[in-house]
């Protein structure tokens, strides 16, 4: 377990705008910085952080939390590797008491994996410098590429033998043979009888994550073999999906937010080699298709991508299938075609950083008149292939989310390809109309099959409450509410004195809620996290060091962590009683109090009454309830009791909403 006094020193030394800016390029907005949220797909930036209160918070998705849960929430580890990513970022040294045997058998499988890869690529660097073979055949390729020593370290490439060298030394070192097979480090023969080493006799890439950490290997074999394919690469994994991950993209995440621009390239040595040549603003799809992964991952960090092509055509023409999902993504896409037989690699190593990129900005198109001008190369005087032409341009530019800029490219492509404007407006309005009819189908078709599960558009609140909810539903959507109020006064104001008692001494507003909870007999078993949240602040109600907002805000339970963080960043949302008074009343009762300290007198017992309203609420519906079920009995006494208990509770319920100033039909 890591120690407090480490936890401690983490969580005060760590910026989470700082951090976060690894995963994310934000932009000043006043006292908090915007981006885009890296936890569901979005156009517009609704993901903001707040460096004064250390955290963060979605308004699209919901998500927020402290720096460690965001860093949980994205690289889908655990408190303690969370923790410990932090720490390496900060030099931090991470001091842990000594784990029995059974807690080093439940260590996170993910964290083994990585844990494993890490030794892998220090294995890998170790025998490409201390070795004859590494030295004459691995740095001996790399250096026939070209590459200087400190670009080799750089990017951590590697060498693995011809041998069956690594299963031996990792076993040796105590690595599981279960972790060796599901990284991809080893293979399984047919007879499941002995494992090999599947990147033996190759240079090794080792593939980073955003944040740094070694998530894959990419191996490329020296000598040409019959049936062996030229390069070799770690299969999925639970830390590594090649659909969700850009090469180089680590390396030049920093660059690509200062210069608002990266280029988009083909393989590893491209990306190498332009690093060298001084162009660090480069991430290379891996040789794949691109995906709509990788391209969201790339948004986060600017808006404006330059793909690098060689002259192969038909290699153009296979990356421009894949292109349109930039467009659909908002993002400014230009291509710049190199000379016949240059590749990245090849033409980095003929151009200093500032020829390169000269070249690059005097060569640049756009990418829908690069398309145009690349497509009607293949039409000569067939209309035929004219139409499919045009329609396949405008299909790229119908996926533009921006009015303006769909505007633009529709007059370009009308100059280009000789066709009226209007009729590639009617073309453009025709495929948008079908994409949101299809649109609409799915959505309908994913309503049908879950229809309590709510879109990942709808608005949170809104997405809680079922739109035909039952009074009972609305009841206990209304009691979360009013828990999640009360808990909110606690962590915000738990500390604030509230009233002086007759001793002199003051009582705390946390104080206060707690007894009056406790005097009512009320706790919050119907939300576990809030329930949880209430009996860890009983028991440091005697602590006269205790802050409630800094202990729930870092605690180590993540659900409670993540919660504390979401009643910071909101404002309170008092229920909406129904009754004579108008929803704009109520309003203005929400906005009197929201934010106001010299308020909590007032606020305190006002949010402790609709609790209890809302309790007392849902006893009269059940009470109702049972005596509808015994309406056909003739136990006479039961009824009367029931009929008792009714108006009690309904006198209790008067009595609330007069203390609220409401009158509850």
């Amino acid at each position: 377990m890591i120690t407090n006094e480490t936890i401690d020193r983490i969580y005060n030394t760590a910026r989470i705008e700082e951090v976060i800016s690894d995963y994310v390029t934000l932009h000043r907005r006043g006292a908090n910085l915007i981006g885009l949220c890296p936890f569901h797909d979005e156009k517009t930036g609704s993901f903001t952080v707040s460096p004064a209160k250390g955290i963060y918070k979605c308004f699209g998705c919901g998500k927020s939390g402290t720096v460690v849960n965001f860093v949980m929430e994205h690289e889908n580890c655990s408190y303690a590797e969370a923790l410990r990513t932090i720490a390496r970022r900060y030099n931090i040294e991470v001091v842990e008491t000594q784990m029995t045997d059974e807690e080093k058998e439940k260590q996170d499988q993910r964290e083994s994996l990585f844990k494993v890869n890490e030794w892998a690529n220090n294995w890998f660097q170790n025998q490409l410098w201390t070795t004859a073979d590494g030295q004459n055949i691995g740095l001996g390729y790399f250096y026939s590429r070209k590459l200087r020593e400190d670009i080799v370290r750089k990017f951590q490439l590697g060498y693995a033998p011809d041998k069956n060298l690594l299963y031996t030394e990792a076993q040796a070192a105590g690595y599981q043979k279960e972790f060796l097979v599901q990284t991809g480090l080893c293979g399984e023969s047919e007879k499941n009888d002995r494992l090999y080493d599947r990147f033996r006799d190759r240079v090794i890439f080792p593939i980073h994550n955003v944040s740094g950490k070694i998530v894959g290997f990419a191996g490329r074999i020296l000598k040409q073999k019959e049936h062996v394919g030229k390069y070799v690469n770690s299969p999925e994994s639970i830390i590594y999906s090649k659909s969700n991950e850009l090469y180089g993209l680590f390396f030049a995440k920093q660059s690509i937010a200062k210069q608002q621009c990266c280029y988009l390239v083909e393989g590893q040595m491209d990306v190498i080699s332009m690093h060298q040549a001084g162009i660090e603003n480069v991430v290379s799809s891996g040789g794949t298709a691109l995906t709509s992964q990788q391209i969201r991952l790339l948004h986060r960090f600017t808006n404006n991508v330059t793909i690098l092509y060689d002259g192969d055509s038909a290699g153009i023409h296979a990356a421009l299938r894949g292109i349109d999902m930039f467009l659909a993504q908002g993002l400014n896409i230009k291509v710049v075609l190199l000379p016949d037989g240059e590749d990245p690699d090849s033409f980095a190593h003929k151009m200093n950083a500032s020829e390169f990129i000269e070249f690059i900005q005097s060569h640049q198109q756009d990418f829908i008149r690069f398309k145009a001008d690349l497509l009607m190369h293949d039409v000569e005087n067939d209309p035929n292939r004219l139409s499919a032409v045009i329609k396949d341009v405008v299909t790229s530019i119908s996926v533009i989310p921006d009015h303006i800029s769909r505007e633009v490219y529709i007059k370009d492509c009308s100059q280009l390809m000789g066709m009226p404007v209007d009729v590639l407006h009617k073309e453009v309005d025709e495929l948008n109309r079908q994409r949101y009819y299809e649109t609409q189908r799915t959505k309908k078709n994913q309503v049908t099959n879950n229809p309590t599960e709510p879109s990942a558009e709808q608005d949170s609140t809104v997405a809680a409450m079922p739109s035909k909810a039952s009074e009972s539903e609305q009841l206990q959507i209304r009691l979360g509410n009013n828990q999640r109020n009360l808990l909110q006064t606690i962590v915000k104001y738990g500390e604030k004195p509230l009233y002086a008692m007759p001793d002199g001494q003051l009582l705390s507003v946390g104080a206060y809620i707690l007894q009056d909870l406790q005097s009512e007999g009320i706790d919050f078993h119907e939300n576990p996290v809030y329930a949880r949240m209430l009996t860890e602040y009983s028991k440091h109600l005697s602590d006269t060091e205790f802050v409630a907002e800094r202990f729930f805000k870092f605690n180590a339970d993540p659900e409670i962590s993540a919660l504390a963080s979401d009643l910071i960043a909101e404002r309170y949302q008092l229920s909406k009683i129904h009754g004579k008074k108008s929803i704009s009343e109520n309003i203005q009762v929400e906005e009197k109090i929201v934010g106001e300290e010299d308020k909590l007198p007032e606020i305190v017992p006002h949010l402790l009454n609709e609790l209890k309203l809302t309790i007392i609420t849902i006893e009269i519906l059940k009470t109702k309830q049972a005596m509808t079920e015994l309406q056909q009995s003739s136990d006479i006494a039961a009824i009367t009791q029931l009929m008792r208990n009714l108006q009690e509770q309904k006198d209790i319920q008067q009595l609330l909403c007069k203390a609220l100033g409401i009158t509850y039909l």
